[in-house]
């Protein structure tokens, strides 16, 4: 079941915490939506906090239907999608400290985060790609 905390086991080989990326964008997109509804009310917030919102979500979902793929093609399609809309995240978290919405301090945890998903996404894709032939 998804939580709001981070779920960590401790790996016997490198003793780092790991959370699944499903969970993990799943709570990323939770910090998301919280973050998007303290900003400032305006034309620009409500325009800006609805995209964030459909692309952060949009990560998890796309990771969902990947897993209940019918094929390694279909796998490999969903978690492209999934990458490409943490990539599209990434643009509209710059967009709104750009335009002075937040400040930069306040979102670089959010800006950290997604910038390891996009990693993680990268090394999925590469692998399941390779693995698909």
């Amino acid at each position: 079941m998804l939580t709001k905390e981070v779920r960590s086991m401790k790996s016997e080989d490198t003793k780092k915490d790991y959370q699944d990326i499903e969970e993990r964008t799943f709570n990323f997109a939770v910090r998301i939506i919280k973050m998007a509804n303290q900003l400032p009310s305006s034309p620009a917030t409500f325009v800006l906090g609805r995209q964030i919102i459909d692309s952060a979500t949009s990560i998890n979902s796309n990771i969902v239907q990947a897993r209940s793929g019918v094929s390694k093609k279909d796998f490999v399609n969903h978690m492209k999608i999934a990458r490409k809309e943490a990539k599209e995240t990434k643009k509209w978290i710059q967009m709104i400290v750009a335009s002075g919405l937040t400040t930069q301090s306040k979102i670089q945890p959010l800006l950290d985060e997604n910038e390891e998903i996009i990693s993680i996404l990268v090394t999925i894709v590469k692998n399941a790609e390779k693995n698909q032939n």
